[in-house]
């Protein structure tokens, strides 16, 4: 669980009903403290180290009916399925996250680049100039295409408008093109992109998590998939 050393209070799903399965969970805040509920770990990660990672377990944790977020009526439609459209807003957020990161490290890839005397002019044709320039020219293009789509599934989200398929699209996108674009930004500056004294390599580091959390790369596939077939999950597997 994200912050989950040191939040004063977590945000649990749960079922009220286990004979009604996905269709009784509901949300609940368990605040710090409350007996049953222990930190087991904290996991070492490869990145985004800042903010520490917990295994948290519940063991006869009881937890205040006034603690429930929402309706405590159960509903099909608002049980697991009203918890997995909180995605459609948090996975534009993320791809926003993916996208910071890789445009930090696009821009000191050129400010280093430039250092070294390399001409990063645009009004040159790709079969002019050094196959560097043209890969930060085509990273940059891939830049502004998961840009594009986080800033479709974001405004859709704020216009309450149905976005499932619009933010797996830039979630996909976005993650993926993060990944991609802080890794091949330590190749292009060589042995100064994995020293640590350049942040080239945490970027690196962090941008991996983003393709993870909040659904994998292969999971937004999924849901596109079903989304452009009009399939269900039973039927699209």
């Amino acid at each position: 669980m994200t912050a989950g050393e040191r939040a004063n209070a977590v945000v649990v799903w749960a079922t009220l009903d286990k004979s009604q399965g996905r269709a009784a969970i509901k949300s609940f805040v368990v605040e710090k403290g409350t007996p049953g509920m222990t930190v087991e770990r904290l996991e070492k990660k490869l990145g985004i180290r800042a903010s520490d990672t917990a295994a948290i377990r519940f063991h006869n944790c009881r937890v205040p009916k006034e603690n429930l977020l929402g309706d405590p009526e159960i509903s099909v439609d608002k049980g697991f399925a009203g918890a997995m459209q909180t995605f459609d807003n948090t996975r534009p957020v993320v791809a926003g996250m993916a996208i910071g990161v890789a445009r930090a490290a696009l821009e000191r890839t050129q400010e280093i680049l430039k250092t070294a005397g390399l001409d990063l002019a645009y009004q040159q044709q790709s079969w002019t100039t050094t196959a560097a320039v043209r890969e930060l020219h085509l990273l940059e293009a891939e830049l502004e295409a998961a840009r594009l789509l986080t800033l479709r599934a974001a405004w859709m989200a704020d216009n309450g408008q149905p976005n499932s398929k619009e933010a797996s699209m830039a979630k996909a996108k976005a993650g993926r093109v993060g990944n991609q674009i802080t890794l091949r930004c330590v190749e292009l500056c060589a042995s100064l992109g994995y020293q640590e004294t350049e942040l080239l390599e945490k970027w690196a580091r962090d941008s991996k998590i983003l393709d993870i959390f909040e659904g994998t790369q292969q999971i937004q596939l999924l849901i596109i998939a079903r989304r452009l077939l009009g399939k269900s999950s039973s039927e699209l597997k």
